[in-house]
């Protein structure tokens, strides 16, 4: 079972390193520690219990989809054959390797799963919809959705 917020010692300075960092990853231990007034070592420390408790999972650059040539994104609804363990593992094992599917999450409804996927045109995510998704293990129906503007995109959360 992974910790909540609630089971790690965290104090008003984890919170202020967490924002810091969610704003810029970049941001050097001697900036972070003067932006929540600590000095440099026990600021670091901070850091590194933060990521080995695994609040922190990883730094990343974020890209801009259409600036690589991504004008598509699709919001794909799977349904799948039947709610065996074995095929849900499976499916989730295959789309795992594939690029295109940036994002995946297994929902609640009529279907089981929703991915986010990029393509550089339509004609690519047909494509892409027909000779990869539809052959994904026990797949039974997709249904796309299209993104006609995206309006907010954010990965920073909310602290308690």
């Amino acid at each position: 079972m992974a910790l909540c917020w609630e089971d790690l010692p965290m104090d008003k300075i984890d919170k202020k390193i967490l924002i810091s960092l969610q704003n810029d990853a970049r941001v050097t231990v001697a900036d972070l520690s003067e932006q929540v007034s600590l000095t440099s070592s026990p600021c670091w420390r901070r850091v590194k219990a933060l990521e080995e408790s695994g609040v922190i999972r990883g730094y990343h650059a974020e890209l801009d989809p259409r600036r690589l040539g991504y004008d598509v994104t699709a919001f794909v609804s799977v349904m799948l054959e039947n709610h065996r363990i074995d095929v849900g593992d499976s499916f989730e094992v295959a789309v795992q390797g594939i690029p295109q599917v940036v994002a995946c999450h297994n929902v609640s409804g009529r279907y089981d799963f929703m991915l986010e996927v990029v393509a550089t045109d339509l004609e690519a995510f047909g494509e892409f919809a027909r000779n990869v998704l539809r052959t994904l293990p026990g797949v039974k129906e997709i249904y796309s959705s299209f993104s006609l503007k995206s309006i907010k995109h954010q990965r920073r959360l909310p602290l308690p």
